[in-house]
Order: C-alpha cells, then structure tokens, then sequence
C-alpha cells in the first residue's frame, strides 16, 4: 500500500512582495497563487487592481499584512490610456459602447484642462466598482440590470500630465489618493473636451513607497528556486516608509511587543504623532501614536 503524499508545510514569513500583477489576472487569484509558491500561511494585498490592469500589487505575508492600511493610505501613481470617441457602461475596454462622438480633442487641449482636474474634485464613481449600495456590490447590482444612483465623492489629486497625446488614444499619469477612480477620471475629461472616452489601458506605477523599480514579475518568482524567491521578498518595515519612525532599544522593544507604551527620551524624541511606527535596529516593531511623549503601540508587529 502506497504511503499518502506528506503534507505541504506552510511558513511563517513575514514579508513584502512587490507584485508586477499581468493582464487579466485578478487580484484574489494572485495572493493565491504567489501565497502557494511561497508557502506561506498567511497572505494579503494592499489595494485591489482590477483583472485588466498591470503593475504594483503589494502582497503582504505573516505579519506584514497588520501594515497593508498603512501601504494602502500611501500615494498612488498611475499611467493610463484615454481611448477617445466612445463611452462605455464600465468607463473601460470590458464595456458595451453606450455612446461615441467624432471630436478628437487636441494636445494643446487636453494638457490645459487638466488643472481643472487637478486638486481636491468630486467624481461620481463607475457603476461598476465594488462601492457597497444598501449592503450589495454596486458591480452586482450593475450587472443585474439595476440603474444606480452612484454617490459623488471627493478626491485628491496631486498631479497630472499627458505623457503621450494622439488622435484616438492619449496616455496620462495621475498621482492620487486612496478612493479615486481612474476610470472616472477619463470619462470626465473626455466629458469636458466635448467627447467621450474610456480606459483603454491602466497600469498602476506606485503604491505608498513601492515602485516600478521594485516590481518582480510572476515568470521571476515561478522560476526562481526556493532560496531566489526568498531574495525578492522585502522586510516589513519597507511598506513604512512614508511615516515617521520611532527608534526604540532592545528594553524598550521588549515592552512595546508586550502592548505596552513606552516613554521616548532624548533631545529629538518627538512629543505627538498621529501615526508613527517602531523600530528596533531597522525592523518593525508596532505601529501607533505618540501622545504626550510616549509611543502608545496599536498593532504590535511580532519578530
């Protein structure tokens, strides 16, 4: 009688994967996977991208994941195609044309609207976006044939060029906030340039301090041995960049892992921070606060 295969052991890692996420793989579908080839107990994402979009896809593993809202709030950079003449019901290449128009906006055109959207603005999202409506998905309720009523809601956005202008498609990038749609943004310059238009490529360039330049593909990970996989992967306190750090002593450390706050000495010690996140000799600690001189850990981050 032949023995039953062993079982699979899965890890304990604790670490960064900076995704390059392909073509018309779903962001569920890459935790999976990668969680699989890492062998990893626990895994995660740090903003969903959509099937048809590429690029930056955190994935979080262990305890990683307890600093996926601090990626998330990060600022987000993305480069996309305006396909102009037609209107979509998804505002991108996955929808039925609802509309088109023969006015091709020109360059000089384009690039002078765009401080119009640039700054604090107000979008009506896409019908079809996973916003929750009455305790469904807007998407599902899109696809039921349902008219939505879809809430506007304000966003920011930092910044925003053409970076290829021609007669039926222009490329852009945006940096923005968390919440904003891309694809919202497109139909409402189209809108504004007496036309309409839709996404014809999106493709997400950074996520909080995660770049391009960070970005391992999935042909990178499925190739490498176990060792070379492991090298891709970055430590937690990677994804924490973009808030202030608190460099603590081993005591001190000790103390906070325990939930416990500790008071900050020295000149520079700062004395209140609304968010901030611990070290001990460059890796993460917690995250928390500093109130009156003391960080006050709300997720500790186990060694």
């Amino acid at each position: 009688m032949s023995e039953a295969p062993k079982k699979r052991v899965k890890r304990n890692l604790s670490r960064w994967l900076v995704f390059n996420k392909p073509y018309d793989m779903s962001s569920t579908e890459a935790v999976g996977k990668l969680r699989w080839l890492y062998g990893a107990k626990k895994a995660g994402h740090a903003g969903t991208l959509d099937p048809l979009a590429t690029g930056i896809l955190p994935i979080a593993f262990g305890e990683a994941t307890k600093t996926v809202p601090a990626v998330q709030d990060g600022v987000k950079v993305y480069h996309f195609d305006i396909a102009w003449g037609a209107a979509t019901t998804t505002d991108d290449i996955e929808g039925e044309v609802i509309a088109t128009s023969d006015v091709r906006p020109t360059g000089e055109a384009l690039a002078a609207l765009l401080p119009r959207f640039t700054g604090i603005i107000t979008q009506v999202p896409p019908a079809f976006s996973a916003i929750k409506i009455g305790g469904e998905r807007a998407y599902d309720l899109a696809r039921a044939g349902e008219k939505l009523d879809m809430p506007p809601r304000e966003v920011e956005i930092d910044a925003l060029e053409v970076l290829f202008h021609g007669h039926d498609r222009s490329r852009l990038s945006v940096t923005c906030s968390k919440g904003t749609y891309v694809r919202a943004l497109a139909r409402d310059i189209a809108e504004a340039l007496g036309t309409k238009g839709h996404v014809g490529a999106l493709h997400r360039a950074q996520v909080g301090a995660f770049t391009d330049a960070d970005a391992v593909t999935l042909e990178a990970v499925e190739t490498a041995d176990q060792a070379g996989r492991d090298d891709l992967l970055l430590p937690v306190a990677a994804g924490l960049t973009g808030l202030p750090e608190v460099r603590l002593d081993a005591r001190q450390a000790a103390t906070v892992r325990l939930g416990n706050p500790v008071l900050l000495t020295g000149r520079e010690a700062p004395i209140a921070l609304d968010d901030a996140w611990a070290s001990l000799k460059g890796e993460a600690v917690a995250l928390g606060v500093v109130e009156a001189g003391q960080f006050k850990p709300r997720r500790v981050i186990l060694g």
